[in-house]
């Protein structure tokens, strides 16, 4: 048996089929994953995220400490704002992908994915060693459901006091506000719009009734998954992870090195830049039958390279992929499935946008 989130009865009521994610016994889908993807695409959908990893970073010295722990600036934040970052090893390989959130002075919440909790929390505490006035506390009190898709926000502002609704309309994308039982942040892992709602966990299971009788559609991982992928969102330890630099990964737009701020990585990701990469990250879109799948050998004039995360697109009804593949590859490629060489083509990511194809008939990018 596995770890349970407060929300594992409502599950079991729902009629979920649990499985095993990273330690957490987790819905994977609760009848139908397609019809739970259409829901958040078309509608509002609601997932039980509270396996995610919630820690709180205060202190005087809590923004030098992000600065240097992470390869984006949160000198870049204003208060009430989210950014989206890596946190690297020396060698600039992935150690995880996170989202921090700027909420008051001296204070900063990060979520971390839940699969690296252990590792993630010693690199940050071995980080730590050198900065006085700083706190890092384990937030294992709360539980948190994204709720997402175009309704999600009309779908969720009610059940909220009349201060409150207010000031969640008046939330940005990647912003978020605090009250006194819960936070709740304009972010989301599907490419759709919504919220990110984290309570006290004795709390949460009140907010999942309410939004079930608002209409919300309870969700597994399998949905979660070709969302984001539709989304063109990376998968740690799929599209990313310790021997991977963010720069062949498609997440070099979360760098930011145009300053001199020395954060854990940068020396290496310097070298690779003066060296030239030899990778890229790309979308595909099959032309032949077939799935692509993770871990597929793509095959180009140039060398071969890996789907990194693949899947069929419920959106687009086509079989897509991410992938690394050498620099300076375009147009078709051949994908390895089953002793056959299939046709894709590479396209721009994302693949669909606010429910929208990114593509063309032609499977290409409009």
């Amino acid at each position: 048996m596995g770890n349970k989130t407060p929300l594992y009865p409502c599950h079991l009521e729902a009629g979920a089929r649990i499985v095993d994610f990273a330690g957490w016994d987790m819905p994977i889908n609760y009848g139908s994953q397609i019809t739970e993807h259409e829901a958040v695409r078309g509608d509002a959908g609601m997932f039980d995220v509270s396996h995610m990893t919630v820690v709180d970073v205060s202190g005087t010295q809590a923004k030098a400490f992000l600065q240097h722990l992470l390869a984006n600036d949160v000198d870049r934040l204003d208060l009430g704002k989210a950014l989206y970052s890596c946190m690297l090893n020396e060698q600039g390989g992935v150690i995880d992908d996170l989202i921090v959130y700027y909420l008051r002075d001296n204070f900063y919440r990060v979520v971390i994915n839940s699969a690296t909790r252990e590792k993630d929390l010693a690199w940050i505490d071995g980080q730590a060693s050198g900065f006085a006035d700083l706190s890092i506390r384990l937030r294992d009190d709360v539980a948190m459901i994204a709720v997402q898709g175009p309704n999600a926000i009309d779908k969720t502002l009610p059940l909220f006091a009349d201060y409150q609704q207010a000031a969640l309309a008046q939330l940005k994308r990647f912003q978020a506000a605090e009250f006194d039982d819960c936070f709740v942040a304009r972010t989301g892992y599907t490419g759709e719009d919504g919220f990110e709602i984290l309570m006290l966990s004795e709390q949460i299971v009140g907010l999942w009734d309410r939004l079930l009788a608002a209409g919300v559609a309870p969700c597994g991982l399998g949905a979660r998954d070709t969302l984001r992928l539709e989304a063109g969102m990376n998968l740690y330890g799929s599209d990313m992870d310790e021997t991977t630099s963010p720069l062949v990964s498609g997440l070099g737009w979360t760098v930011a090195m145009k300053d001199a701020r020395d954060f854990v990585g940068r020396a290496a990701l310097e070298v690779q830049q003066a060296e030239g990469l030899q990778q890229q990250f790309v979308g595909l879109v099959l032309l032949d039958k077939g799935v692509l799948r993770n871990h597929l050998k793509v095959v180009t004039a140039q060398g071969e390279g890996e789907i990194t995360s693949g899947s069929y697109s419920p959106t687009l009804q086509k079989s897509i992929a991410m992938a690394r593949i050498p620099v300076g590859v375009s147009g078709q490629v051949e994908v390895e499935l089953r002793n056959k060489l299939l046709k894709a083509e590479i396209v721009r990511l994302p693949f669909v946008r606010e429910g929208k194809s990114m593509l063309n008939k032609e499977g290409k990018n409009k």
